[in-house]
């Protein structure tokens, strides 16, 4: 009988020292999501100057605050879902009512410079955007004709624009470009910068694509609705900050016929 109640007492305290561990193991692991989701490049540079709150619980994510737009919102939840040990994310960000007809071109000018941002081949940092009615009109600096006109094409596939006017100039010498190690991107921010640029462009927001990203080397998944958009979502994923290939395995949806 006292050997019983022996085994009785031991197994209810190995119980209860489980019990009292889990909590503190579930805390742990939960305050290392929420630091390494705070230390993404997505967070570090596009949401820095946001009001955004990040809790964990059991591998869920609460993200609450304010975002300047819709694209930024997108941002927050693709690179906190992409980070491991993240099982689901609960987004509550709220952005300013873009629709307010007397906000409606600060919101736009928002966009389309996040957007600038996203891609590589053109220069955000020396791109100045203004807005007046819908129309955008972009100066600043280019290092070629080129990459001119793809901040013209950029600006334009945003949702709101309805005219773009490039008058920026283009720089007589190219400067060297010079890349440095401090400048690889964690595979998470990759994920959310082409999940937030694909729904930017109107060209693309409708297409149901999935993303994957390992090392920068990044594989598309999916319904394109014809070889063009296909082509086009390979060209705008692979000006992306980050990505350093891209696999397009994505899949054509035949037309339905009556």
């Amino acid at each position: 009988m006292n050997r019983n109640l022996k085994c009785l007492f031991g197994f209810s305290a190995a119980v209860a020292l489980c019990l009292a561990g889990a909590p503190a193991f579930a805390t742990e692991a939960d305050d290392m999501i929420v630091s390494n989701i705070e230390r993404t490049y997505v967070f570090r540079t596009f949401l820095s100057d946001e009001s955004i709150s990040t809790e964990a619980k059991d591998g869920v994510v609460t993200l609450t605050g304010t975002v300047a737009v819709d694209s930024q919102r997108v941002l927050a939840q693709e690179a906190a879902g992409n980070i491991p040990g993240v099982t689901g994310v609960n987004n509550k960000l709220v952005t300013v009512a873009e629709v307010a007809a007397d906000k409606a071109d600060y919101w736009i000018r928002k966009k389309v410079k996040l957007n600038l941002y996203f891609h590589r081949h053109v220069n955000a940092g020396k791109t100045i955007v203004s807005v007046q009615d819908g129309v955008v009109t972009l100066r600043g600096e280019a290092v070629s004709a080129a990459q001119k006109d793809l901040t013209t094409e950029y600006a334009a596939d945003i949702s709101g624009v309805t005219e773009v006017k490039n008058l920026m100039t283009v720089a007589a010498a190219p400067p060297v470009e010079e890349r440095t190690p401090g400048e690889k991107i964690d595979d998470a921010s990759v994920v959310a910068q082409i999940r937030a640029a694909l729904l930017a462009h109107r060209s693309t927001s409708a297409l149901n694509t999935r993303v994957e990203a390992r090392d920068g080397a990044v594989t598309l998944t999916g319904i394109a609705t014809n070889e063009a958009e296909k082509t086009l979502i390979t060209k705008l994923v692979t000006g992306i900050q980050g990505v350093i290939t891209v696999n397009n395995a994505m899949t054509i949806q035949e037309p339905l016929t009556k």
